[in-house]
């Protein structure tokens, strides 16, 4: 059993596409999705549709969730703000509904998926080094955990002491715990501008990052045709 570990499309629909082919050509039998469908790109109906339709296992994102709702959006840049009203006005009554009632973390198989933090997943909180992920490994009740949030590829890990850093692929090894980022597909943040995702694979206990071409400069074109904010 193999699943696509999925996070951050933010409305990427070409970067998606690609990801979705990926999987099926590396035998992917399932994909799980760790949140923020919209936000930032220019296709946030087209992705949640895609979600919807193959019943994708999902945790709402930050994005996800204030694109579902109504007031004020505190807490974002006016880059971010100005996209999730136009998200708003992009998504139909019945999207919105589903959007709210994700859930805020899943346990699937034997690992566990969430958005941002599993110590206090409502606050979206960022795991950038060791000591923000040794908090997460005090709530995790399975031997993996995914999270997304960063858009950064990373996998910490907990023995004896926590430690953290890229990676490409390794094994699962038994009497440990993991908590990895799979990386953006929709908006990478760590200089390498690809669609980025996670192989688990539950029968070799291995986990492989996976690293995409995509047409960006048609995912620019949309931005720039929808009024989006240059700067996306």
């Amino acid at each position: 059993m193999k699943y696509a570990i999925i996070a951050d499309i933010h409305a990427n629909l070409e970067a998606f596409d690609v990801v979705l082919r990926d999987q099926k050509e590396q035998r992917c039998t399932h994909i799980a999705c760790l949140g923020d469908i919209v936000g930032y790109g220019p296709d946030p109906k087209e992705c949640v549709d895609i979600v919807r339709a193959l019943n994708i296992p999902t945790v709402k994102g930050n994005h996800d969730e204030y694109a579902s709702m109504e007031g004020p959006l505190e807490g974002f840049n006016p880059t971010a703000a100005k996209a999730i009203e136009w998200t708003r006005n992009q998504l139909t009554e019945d999207d919105r509904r589903w959007l709210r009632e994700l859930p805020l973390s899943l346990q699937i198989e034997d690992f566990t998926l969430v958005h941002a933090t599993l110590d206090g997943p409502q606050r979206w909180g960022y795991v950038f080094d060791k000591l923000s992920a040794a908090a997460n490994f005090v709530h995790q009740a399975t031997h993996v955990c995914f999270f997304g949030h960063t858009h950064v590829p990373v996998a910490f890990i907990q023995d004896t002491v926590v430690r953290g850093g890229t990676y490409s692929k390794f094994k699962i090894a038994p009497g440990k715990k993991y908590f990895i980022n799979p990386g953006s597909v929709g908006q990478s943040r760590d200089g390498v501008p690809k669609a980025t995702y996670a192989i688990l694979d539950l029968d070799a206990r291995t986990i492989e990052l996976r690293r995409l071409d995509y047409d960006i400069a048609t995912t620019r074109a949309k931005i720039r045709k929808t009024g989006l904010p240059p700067r996306l």
